[in-house]
């Protein structure tokens, strides 16, 4: 059984060394604090955070690990991300069977250009790696990439944005058109109003600048 100590400022960045040092992802090892360290005040009795990492067994390993479609999603998001110069982990959570989506949630420091505006750089890292993905298995496979689990937090706030749009046009009696979304965004309002029996909305626009329309369903 493969073990590492080293030290760092924090865990999460003793962890992201250790995984690079042994070139396996979050989920083939097993980490154990022994120091979770201190900032201190301007910099004065700050000390290091230091951890073991215990390689798994094959056995031990979460689903993701291996040669499966969650393990080849993966793989190929990590040999992306290096090939850009950026040192991050990868976690999986999904398999890909039955439907289940393989979602690849990426973490690190300074990850805001995986981003980018308005999420535009993460949605084109993420068409990428599902078109590889295909390539490698041969057959479609739904995969989700986050950073930090942005996309998780954003979409939380948009579901309550729309609930809060729709408590004013019920209101109101006035239609609210939204700012333009990508298409995943839309889908989130949509199912987030589906079952709201005074509320309909509906997609207009062309390109970048569809957007949804919330409004009433009495006149």
């Amino acid at each position: 059984m493969k073990e590492l100590e080293l030290s760092a400022k924090t865990v999460e960045e003793a962890t992201r060394i250790a995984l690079l040092q042994l070139g396996v992802a979050r989920e083939e090892v097993d980490i154990i604090v022994i120091k979770k360290g201190k900032s201190g005040v301007l910099g004065v009795g700050a000390e290091d955070a230091r951890i073991k990492v215990v390689l798994l067994e094959d056995d031990d390993r979460q689903p993701g690990a291996g040669n499966d479609a969650a393990g080849t999603a993966r793989q190929v998001l990590s040999d992306i991300l290096r090939a850009m110069g950026i040192q991050a982990t990868v976690d999986v959570t999904g398999s890909g069977d039955d439907g289940v989506p393989i979602t690849l949630n990426i973490e690190g420091d300074d990850l805001g250009v995986l981003i980018g505006r308005r999420g535009q750089a993460l949605s084109s890292l993420q068409y990428l790696v599902r078109l590889i993905v295909a390539e490698k298995l041969k057959k479609w496979i739904s995969v989700n990439v986050d950073v930090d689990w942005y996309k998780k937090r954003h979409y939380e706030s948009l579901k309550k944005l729309a609930l809060r749009l729709a408590e004013q046009v019920a209101r109101r009696r006035r239609p609210i058109t939204m700012e333009p979304m990508p298409p995943d965004e839309r889908r989130i309002v949509h199912i987030t109003l589906a079952d709201d029996p005074d509320i309909m909305t509906q997609s207009t626009g062309e390109g970048d600048g569809r957007r949804v329309v919330i409004q009433s369903r009495k006149k």
